[in-house]
């Protein structure tokens, strides 16, 4: 039977079940990584399972989002996660040394592997043909213990990209109308795989900026075919030995079909304040720009940087443009101050960051007020900059450094400039901040004061009721629920501390009202969760009690997350009823234990409207045990270390 990529890489790693759409399978996972701001909670995790050592081929720590150490808090965190990194038999990549994803990419990703990660924008390993996967730390944590990863089997989307981009036009630029034709949900339940001619003209980091954004779409993943150009790069890397050529056979199917004609594309922007609000610079026109920011998992590899540096060669940033520039990895920068890109950039008139996250999660470089920030991160969430008067446009790094020169939105293609940059036959390798576990599996762990005990939930009551404490729109994302910023970063060790902040976006007397009410449920529209993997949106609303939410939709990962903690994620199967419930409103889902072991669609009643409702959860056997359990963490105590019965996901 023939198989595209994605239906290899499942075949190969299948643990259990069939290869059906929407049917549950569960997967062996190769590799994991982590990064610091998930990091923390999937160790402790770890810990509790009681297992001495991972049993992946492969997991590394990355510590790349809390770096900005105005405290101890995330110091104390770094310790913690070396620490427990060297004991346990897991690589950590130290601060400076990059982003995860361009790390991983670059030093540990092997074509045709799993790659299970802590972070939605795992898939950036898609642009190896990596099958990699975003998911929450607990589910990772169960991974490196050898549990499976369960998910219903994806549908496969095959984009077709023939043509070649003309000049000035960028791999964002094609992932730009990829969101624009299928939106922020339109990835739900599928992986993206990409073929046709347009694919040998793009390199590997241009691959991965593209499969990084599929998290954007909602979808499980996003995949390149391992070819000539994987194995290029793997070779520049010191890697070639990993190489191994994957490509979909002659005649195989997709369940889903689109075609981008890259000769016909053109420079875009996703407007405020969604990824998928995407228009032509030229439909946008010459704002007026305040900040440009260049650099994330999405775009700070060599090639974005070289291009980056080419534009500012020379020139000088606009007197009421601020300028910053983060490289993706230690490597990148090495590379850019050797060969003299880094001068052009700082004679410029650029400011350069560390290679960490940065800005891209709100990690300083907060706009001024009313601000027009263009950035080449993937997000433009309301207030995710830090500023919530800002306007964020998502755009290429060719697009972000015309603009920086000419102070308004700016086509390239307007500049004489050869962005004609060739990959460099041998990157510089130097893997010195990379620390290798200990062999002996020694090793003390060292955790500060500010690691608190994150909260488990007991075992499902048959009588589940409370209080309606927030009802709320469309596209609630992780940021509203478990705001990230960089006052709370450094306390994501600390859900007590970050529950007395959940949701307080929509709602600055949300945590309050939960905890007078002793929890409660929460009702919410579609794409309830969508963005960041951090269960923490999943924790702290635990820690206040919350039961369950009905929602209209639910992303992928946080719907995942919540069945992790043990909170029932509800879905209206009359969409009207969401009009019929009001905040304030009790409901009650009586016999929630049988109800639950028995079918697909519970009822709940509304005792202050006075009717009865209707509300899927769509389970497995195994998601069953899993919520009746109280959460995976249970459910996992009760299973054999490593056993079939390990892991869970959506």
């Amino acid at each position: 039977m023939q198989q595209n990529v994605t239906q290899k890489i499942i075949a190969r790693h299948l643990a259990a079940g069939e290869m059906v759409p929407g049917q549950e399978i569960a997967l062996r996972i190769d590799q994991t990584l982590t990064q610091d701001s998930t990091g923390t909670m999937a160790y402790l995790q770890f810990e509790a399972m009681g297992i001495d050592r991972v049993r992946t081929r492969r997991s590394v720590a990355y510590i790349d989002h809390n770096t900005l150490q105005a405290g101890f808090e995330n110091a104390d965190d770094h310790k913690y996660i070396q620490t427990v990194a060297h004991k346990h038999g897991i690589y950590c990549s130290k601060p400076g040394n990059g982003i995860c994803h361009q790390v991983h990419l670059e030093r540990f990703g092997v074509p045709g592997w799993t790659l299970l990660g802590s972070d939605s924008h795992t898939p950036t390993c898609g642009g190896i043909g990596m099958l990699a996967i975003g998911a929450g730390g607990l589910d990772v944590a169960v991974a490196m213990g050898g549990g499976a990863y369960y998910l219903p089997m994806p549908k496969v989307v095959g984009v077709t990209l023939t043509g070649a981009r003309p000049p000035g036009v960028a791999a964002k630029d094609i992932i730009l109308e990829v969101l624009r034709r299928l939106s922020v949900k339109g990835g739900v339940g599928k992986v993206i795989e990409y073929m046709g001619p347009g694919v040998a003209t793009l390199s590997v980091p241009e691959r991965a900026t593209i499969t990084n954004m599929c998290a954007e779409l909602g979808a499980t993943s996003s995949i390149f075919p391992s070819d000539e150009v994987t194995c290029a790069f793997l070779r520049a890397q010191g890697r070639e030995a990993d190489f191994s050529p994957l490509e979909a056979d002659a005649g195989c199917t997709y369940d889903e079909a689109l075609t981008i004609d890259l000769d016909a594309l053109e420079p875009l922007a996703a407007c405020p304040h969604m990824p998928d609000n995407v228009a032509t610079l030229a439909e946008v026109g010459p704002i007026r720009v305040d900040q440009v920011c260049i650099g994330s998992c999405t775009n700070a590899s060599y090639l974005d940087m070289m291009r980056t540096a080419v534009i500012l060669r020379g020139r000088t940033v606009h007197p009421h443009v601020s300028l910053v520039i983060a490289p993706g990895s230690k490597q990148v920068l090495t590379m850019l101050a050797e060969n003299g890109a880094l001068a052009d950039m700082i004679d410029a008139g650029a400011r350069i960051l560390e290679a960490a996250c940065g800005f891209c999660i709100g990690m300083g470089q907060a706009p001024c007020s009313n601000a027009v920030s263009v950035r080449t991160i993937n997000r433009n969430f309301y207030a995710r900059s830090g500023t919530e008067s800002a306007q964020v446009y998502l755009a290429s790094c060719e697009t972000a450094a015309a603009t920086a020169l000419t102070g308004v939105l700016t086509d390239p293609r307007t500049l004489d400039v050869d962005l004609a940059v060739a990959m460099p036959e041998r990157f510089v390798i130097n893997d010195n901040l990379i620390i290798p576990p200990a062999t002996d599996g020694g090793g003390e762990v060292v955790r500060g004061p500010n690691i608190k005990p994150f909260p488990v939930n007991v075992e499902l009551p048959n009588l589940v009721r409370g209080e309606v404490l927030l009802k709320m729109e469309d596209n609630i994302t992780t940021d509203h629920i478990m705001p990230s910023n960089a006052k709370l970063l450094p306390f994501r060790s600390n859900v007590p501390y970050l529950a007395e902040y959940c949701l307080t976006p929509v709602d600055q007397e949300f945590p309050a009202r939960a905890k007078a009410s002793g929890g409660g449920f929460l009702v919410a529209g579609h794409n309830y969760g969508q963005g960041s993997s951090r269960e923490h949106a999943a924790l702290a609303p635990l820690q206040l009690g919350i039961r369950g939410v009905v929602a209209k939709s639910f992303a992928r990962i946080h719907q995942a997350n919540l069945l992790n903690s043990g909170i029932l994620p509800l879905t209206f199967v009359d969409e009207a009823d969401y009009d019929r419930i009001g905040q304030g409103d009790a409901l009650v889902l009586a016999h929630a234990r049988s109800q639950i072991a028995g079918g697909d669609t519970l009822i709940l009643r509304n005792d202050t409207a006075d009717f009865e409702f209707p509300a899927k959860l769509a389970l497995s056997p195994r998601l069953r045990d899993i919520v009746l359990a109280g959460g995976l963490l249970n459910h996992t105590r009760l299973s054999s270390a490593g056993g079939e019965g390990m892991g869970n996901s959506i």
